[in-house]
């Protein structure tokens, strides 16, 4: 059996990947092991920061909103130990709405975003962002939203994880974990026994593969367009809608998304799919119809029955989760790398995390 670390953590997307980074700035001896780097969902998302235009309330958007709040400072910290773009734009996000969205309008989560967002008619809407269809009569403008290039960021963190010291093990599997009483003993993996501990399960989708938590793969499809690249930026906001949400990024990339699937780890690009989302993109913004297609692709976002994660406690003293984050992961990294670094290393327990205990769902131990 080989003893890796104080800490060992199980996964490497972007949850992983900044809670080892949070741990070894605290002076942690981490590990981290993962499948493959290139699988985590981290890579397939769009980068949108949108605890606002997301429509989240209570608990939920209050830890979106300090995770938000935190990215100025976090990325610029990572750009600077690594030399490398994250491009985290706070370019602010639109909902645009058409006629029929008017009288959907939420009223007690408008009441709690009431301080974040603005209200704009037509003619405001056409200055924030010209080119929208006409069918687009008003807007919500939420000016402290924005967005981060994804997978820019995950190559950032992946070398500021390395130049920190965090040893990591790629293209290794975890079969299982052996248990003493209410503690993770060792796990099993594909390069033998490994112990630590402390133990952190951020696996996303496939957290069911190791602990019976009622976290399901729910399968996105995504592509991307490209602005000529003779013109100005055509968008200079994200555009948020109930049908599709519209990011644009600084080198004319347009990223279109996306589809929400319960197809299990069905993988693939389907007709349909990509049909839904250049359908209700060109109904937004009519010009994307003569952009060139550059890209598709898709990943499994990792879903809990009421879409909120799981964070903190486990059934077992040494195990902390950190997994379930849905559409939110990117958004919510570095708030999770901080409270889960505050509750592993500083035994400090967040309030918030009351919220997002496993034990609101029925758990077997085993």
């Amino acid at each position: 059996m080989q003893r890796c670390s104080d800490v060992l953590i199980i996964g490497g997307g972007i949850i992983g990947l900044a809670i080892a980074l949070e741990l070894r700035w605290r002076g942690a001896d981490v590990t981290l092991i993962t499948r493959r780097f290139s699988e985590a969902a981290t890579h397939a998302a769009a980068g949108m920061l949108a605890p606002q235009a997301e429509q989240l309330s209570g608990a939920m958007l209050e830890l979106c909103v300090q995770s938000r709040d935190r990215y100025a400072e976090w990325t610029q910290k990572l750009e600077a130990l690594t030399g490398m773009e994250t491009g985290y734009w706070p370019c602010g996000i639109l909902a645009p709405l058409y006629q029929a969205e008017l009288s959907d309008l939420d009223a007690t989560v408008a009441q709690e975003l009431a301080d974040e967002r603005i209200w704009c008619d037509r003619a405001q809407l056409e200055t924030l962002q010209p080119g929208l269809s006409e069918a687009a009569i008003a807007s919500w403008w939420y000016p402290q939203d924005g967005q981060v290039d994804n997978r820019a960021l995950a190559k950032a963190l992946w070398s500021a994880v390395q130049s920190a010291g965090v040893t990591i093990c790629e293209g290794v599997e975890v079969s299982a974990w052996q248990t003493q009483g209410r503690a993770i003993a060792h796990v099993e993996t594909s390069i033998g026994q490994l112990q630590a501990k402390h133990y952190i399960l951020a696996t996303g989708a496939w957290s069911q593969d190791l602990l019976p938590i009622p976290v399901t793969p729910r399968k996105g499809q995504m592509l991307s367009v490209q602005a000529p690249v003779s013109e100005p930026l055509p968008l200079q906001r994200v555009l948020f809608g109930n049908e599709i949400y519209i990011v644009p990024r600084q080198d004319g990339r347009i990223v279109l998304g996306a589809t929400s699937e319960n197809v299990g780890f069905t993988p693939g690009n389907t007709p349909a799919g990509m049909d839904q989302l250049l359908q209700a993109a060109m109904r937004l913004v009519p010009a994307l119809q003569d952009y060139s297609i550059q890209e598709f692709w898709w990943g499994f976002r990792p879903a809990t029955p009421d879409e909120l994660p799981i964070l903190g406690a486990s059934p077992y003293d040494n195990l902390t989760l950190a997994t379930g984050h849905y559409r939110n992961g990117i958004l919510l990294a570095p708030i999770t790398a901080k409270l889960i670094a505050d509750w592993v290393h500083e035994n400090t327990v967040d309030p918030l995390l009351e919220y997002f205990h496993w034990s609101r769902f029925a758990i077997a131990q085993t």
